[in-house]
């Protein structure tokens, strides 16, 4: 296909590499993360979304992440990344955004303000033109993040008409992760391909790239990427990935069991590929090694099936 948007794939949202004492990044070890991503058929890779406890960090300290990983990112060639600057704060939010951009990464994902839950589509609205004008340049990338069930508001049909008919290369479109198979059936219907957007619910990414969907950022990729590139792939080459579909949805719902799922993830890359074994930030718990066992074996056994 080529008719699809310069951002387009498979990216995980990607844990966030923490030492022991859960107040410092382990910068030596983001290098291997990425590697690994990668290798295993990540397009790219979302900083600071919620499977990388993005709320949980200052705009200094994610300022100092995102310029360690946009180091490394030069020895990954075409390996794209997007950050989540997205605060309930407007004016750090702009800052956040203005920082990815000089630092050239490829796209932002933004959280609507999610403090006031009642805000209106004409108050989100002026929210996101006042941070698009100010901070996303000419032929740069803002996705919207709709994740209600997190944020207590999210973006209605008529708001995403509204960004895209007044933004339309600079609002791209958004990250739906909604978990809901009929709101990624009214996306396509309502926009087709003239909205850009990533599936956060590995469970219905084959329905959502039939409604038009160009690619997914889901949390399980950290561990699952190969077997959603594969969904990718095939879909692209017009091919049935039913099948792959199948596998990816049970690796999806046996992870759901895990809440929220940045503990299991660090664990599970520590445990079955022999990552760093990363801490999570309070209010975050790590998981104990009986219940990380039987995660392991598992996830294992899952993913092992035919």
């Amino acid at each position: 296909m080529t008719d699809l948007h310069p951002l387009a794939g498979v990216y995980a949202a990607a844990v966030t590499p923490l030492k022991a004492d859960a107040s410092s990044f382990d910068f030596e070890a983001v290098p291997a993360l990425l590697h690994f991503l990668a290798s295993r058929g990540c397009h790219g890779a979302l900083l600071f979304g919620t499977t990388g406890e993005g709320p949980s960090f200052s705009p200094k300290e994610r300022e100092a992440f995102m310029r360690s990983v946009r180091v490394i990112r030069n020895q990954l060639r075409g390996f794209k990344l997007l950050a989540g600057t997205g605060t309930p704060s407007l004016s750090e939010t702009i800052e956040l955004t203005k920082l990815a951009f000089e630092l050239n990464y490829d796209g932002v994902v933004v959280l609507p303000p999610y403090y006031f839950r009642k805000a209106t589509d004409e108050g989100l609205f002026q929210w996101f033109s006042e941070l698009i004008e100010k901070a996303v340049p000419q032929g740069k990338h803002l996705l919207g993040y709709h994740i209600p069930v997190m944020t207590g508001v999210g973006f209605s049909l008529d708001l995403l008409e509204r960004l895209k008919t007044k933004f339309p290369n600079q609002f791209a479109g958004i990250k739906d992760s909604s978990h809901d198979e009929a709101f990624a059936t009214a996306l396509g219907q309502r926009f087709g391909k003239e909205l850009f957007v990533l599936n956060g619910t590995d469970s219905y990414f084959h329905h959502a790239l039939k409604n038009n969907a160009q690619g997914a950022i889901t949390a399980p990729a950290n561990l699952i990427s190969d077997n959603l590139r594969e969904v990718w792939d095939l879909f692209q080459e017009g091919k049935d990935p039913s099948d792959m579909q199948a596998k990816v949805t049970e690796q999806r719902h046996f992870l759901e069991h895990y809440s929220p799922i940045a503990p299991v993830l660090k664990g599970l890359l520590h445990k079955i590929h022999e990552l760093p074994n990363w801490s999570v930030r309070p209010p975050l718990e790590g998981l104990d090694e009986k219940t990380l066992e039987e995660a392991a074996e598992g996830f294992s056994k899952i993913s092992l099936s035919k």
